[in-house]
């Protein structure tokens, strides 16, 4: 097939895929239904953590339609936190797939991880033109499209609180050991925090008005954040890397970042400061 006549990434339906997706993913949670049957391991991941089983399945229903959709003529490359990279014939646009984000809330059977799915035409977090989140404990479905606004289901959200500044914030990767600074930093300047436990659905949650900002206590990858990131700055909310914007942000699996995000640019500013090796330079 010439270039010319090759079908454009943008043009599948991808919601259509995304939501047969989330119909098989949630058949083998179904199966899967206690914490026993969900720890088992199948070696570490291309991302570097442990693999579950279930995220190895999970992933594996992903590429199943990325491999379908492959045989009609796209082209791309899948960005995995299981595989790894992976291409589907050549061209410039990406998928980046988290299978399940928040996988020990999976594990231990807690109802908060997501599968986190982004389709960009480039390699930057800026070329991300679809994101879409669903959190299969509250059974939302959060997407965007790039300059299209940002929806919950039908309905469209727009990252704005109450007001009273940061009331409310999202913290993750809550090892203690790296929570603690991170708290003690924002004692002056939070009121309340609260760990969900997964990264895409926190970044959504700022997306939809829930959050007043959230923040990774650990760099966080690509996968974790491509969905979420679009989604909470097409609803107008502010998003950094650490000290890169989205136009300088990797899609890569390498990358990693000091990720936050903030209904406004003073609050994200308060929160890259609370942040270890960034707060003298936010």
């Amino acid at each position: 097939m010439r270039p010319s006549d090759r079908p454009e990434l943008l043009e599948a339906d991808w919601l259509g895929i995304l939501r047969r997706i989330v119909a098989a993913q949630r058949e083998l949670l179904g199966a899967s239904s206690g914490i026993a049957a969900r720890t088992v391991y199948e070696g570490v991941g291309e991302g570097g953590d442990r693999a579950l089983a279930i995220d190895r399945r999970s992933e594996d229903i992903v590429f199943a339609e990325l491999e379908s959709l492959h045989a009609e003529g796209y082209e791309f490359m899948a960005v995995s936190e299981e595989r790894g990279e992976v291409r589907f014939g050549g061209g410039d646009g990406r998928v980046v797939i988290d299978p399940i984000d928040g996988s020990l809330n999976a594990r231990r059977t807690i109802p908060s991880f997501a599968l986190s799915v982004a389709v960009s035409s480039g390699a930057t977090m800026a070329d991300v033109e679809l994101g879409y989140v669903y959190d299969f404990g509250a059974g939302e479905e959060f997407w965007a499209r790039r300059g299209h606004g940002a929806w919950l289901g039908g309905t469209e959200v727009k990252a704005e609180g109450p007001g009273y500044g940061l009331e409310l914030v999202g913290v993750e990767s809550a090892k203690p050991g790296l929570l603690v600074p991170v708290l003690e930093e924002m004692t002056e300047q939070v009121a309340r925090i609260r760990s969900i436990g997964s990264i895409a659905i926190s970044l959504c949650y700022v997306a939809a008005g829930r959050f007043d900002g959230m923040v990774s206590t650990r760099t966080c990858r690509s996968v974790d954040a491509a969905a979420g990131q679009l989604i909470a700055r097409e609803a107008g909310a502010n998003v950094r890397f650490g000290d890169l914007d989205a136009r300088a942000a990797d899609l890569g699996l390498a990358a990693r970042y000091e990720l936050a995000a903030a209904l406004d640019e003073e609050m994200l500013h308060t929160l890259l400061g609370v942040l270890p090796g960034f707060g003298a330079t936010a």
